[in-house]
């Protein structure tokens, strides 16, 4: 999972506290890379694909809801592949994304695209069609050791390994005209994921 937000560096909403979750622009808007390297939904195989959820939220918190998001789904995908990614990502099948969705008044219709992905284990660029781009960096400290949290609310949430994610500071793009904003990122974090649904 690649995630990226218009929030500076780090955003408050990881920590999963209301109280903390103070949008530095007023709203928080994010592209979130899903590269999945293995695993399926009800026999349909889903393996390498790739999945982008943008979310817009309005504020003052990311728990106050009302958010506009939209799916953007690799055309590489089948219909089968398409139909399951989209009840994983919009939440219909438990798990992680459920919690999330719950906080979505809005789904935008989903949009198959192409995503054109170079990673090179620390930095990762995702090209999304004509949407935007996803652009990510590791942040490294004086001894070249990768920054991570772990532990923190929205870590464990997402079921990522260990609950840790490593801080990546973004340089993403994003100019759906049909979300409430066009947008930058700053604030960014990666982590592997191993989920389960309902």
């Amino acid at each position: 999972m690649v995630e990226s937000c218009t929030c500076n560096m780090l955003c408050p909403c990881w920590f999963g506290v209301k109280e903390l979750m103070i949008m530095d622009k007023g709203y928080c808007a994010s592209p979130v890379l899903f590269r999945i390297q293995n695993g399926g939904v009800d026999g349909t195989d889903l393996k390498e694909r790739d999945v982008v959820v943008a979310y817009d939220f309005p504020g003052p918190t990311m728990y106050d809801g009302n958010a506009t998001s939209r799916l953007y789904i690799d055309e590489a995908a089948n219909e089968n592949q398409r139909k399951e990614l989209e009840n994983v990502f919009q939440g219909r099948k438990g798990g992680p994304m459920q919690i999330i969705s719950q906080l979505v008044s809005k789904w935008l219709p989903t949009q198959s695209t192409k995503i054109d992905i170079n990673d090179d284990g620390n930095n990762l660029t995702a090209a999304v069609g004509s949407f935007g781009k996803v652009k990510s960096e590791q942040l490294k400290n004086e001894s070249g050791r990768t920054m991570t949290l772990q532990g923190a609310g929205f870590a464990s949430a997402f079921q990522m390994e260990n609950e840790t994610f490593a801080l990546a500071p973004s340089d993403s793009h994003w100019s759906d005209p049909d979300l409430p904003h066009q947008f930058s990122t700053r604030s960014g974090a990666v982590a592997n994921f191993s989920w389960r649904g309902s």
